[in-house]
């Protein structure tokens, strides 16, 4: 079932005329990220795909402000990843493809330290973190070093980790990834709820089947600039699934 995004003329995430280049070690110019706009608004869960290589972490780390792009620029909240990082930061939550999580700390110490970085209120992030605990079904092992857990619980307390300020605006690069089925299930529940109280959630995965149905549009990324844009339905027409539609619009681009 289509849904119908809130607020779509006020987008939360904002990139416009974005590229990223690099210098190979021959030293000619590569371009991975080439000329790229899109917007993501309040209430909505957009879906960016792409082969390996085809430009989707690296715009995700440059929303971030993990990487500073060659040209363009990137907005969460009004807030510039170049000129006001901070204020970027602390409107967003980012999980990676690798969860990042310090072996010797639990959970508890990690999500307790993060709320204070992000400049909460012990009393809050006390509320914050029984919320995180139980949405994250994270009470089994809250108080165990990370080192400890699995790599699907590992995943679990980086979304906490994202999650710890009630950011407006998430960024996800395959936030399923580490999960088995049950974890993966839960997780994206997580997202409709997020979606619903308003949440902006731009997110990236190759397990196509798991959001077909979710997002309320895709954008389709291939060397670098995007071959495609729409709901489910605008992309896949009267038959066919997702993953048909990404590979139609891949191989059309590279044919032509």
């Amino acid at each position: 079932m289509e849904r119908t995004p809130n607020n779509m003329d006020a987008p939360v995430i904002q990139i416009e005329d974005l590229v990223k280049e690099y210098k190979g070690s021959d030293g000619t110019i590569i371009r991975a990220v080439n000329n790229i706009s899109m917007s993501v608004a309040a209430g909505e869960i957009v879906g960016l795909l792409g082969a390996n290589g085809a430009g989707k972490t690296t715009t995700l780390r440059i929303i971030a402000t993990l990487l500073r792009p060659t040209s363009g620029r990137a907005e969460v909240c009004g807030h510039d990843s170049i000129t006001d990082p901070v204020g970027v930061r602390q409107s967003l939550g980012y999980v990676s493809a690798t969860t990042g999580v310090p072996d010797r700390l639990t959970a508890r110490e990690l999500l307790t330290s993060f709320g204070r970085l992000h400049g909460l209120k012990e009393d809050a992030i006390k509320d914050r973190l029984e919320w995180l605990i139980t949405t994250l079904s994270l009470r089994d092992y809250i108080d165990r070093p990370a080192g400890r857990l699995s790599s699907g619980q590992r995943q679990r307390i980086s979304l906490g980790r994202a999650l710890v300020h009630n950011p407006p605006a998430l960024v996800l690069d395959e936030p399923t990834n580490a999960l088995d089925v049950v974890g993966s299930r839960d997780l994206l529940h997580t997202l409709d709820h997020l979606r619903e109280s308003g949440h902006a959630i731009l997110l990236s995965t190759h397990r196509l089947h798991e959001i077909e149905h979710r997002c309320d549009r895709f954008v389709i990324i291939n060397t670098g600039h995007i071959v495609a844009v729409g709901t489910r339905d605008e992309l896949v027409g009267n038959s066919g699934e997702l993953e048909d539609a990404f590979f139609h619009a891949i191989d059309g681009e590279a044919h032509a």
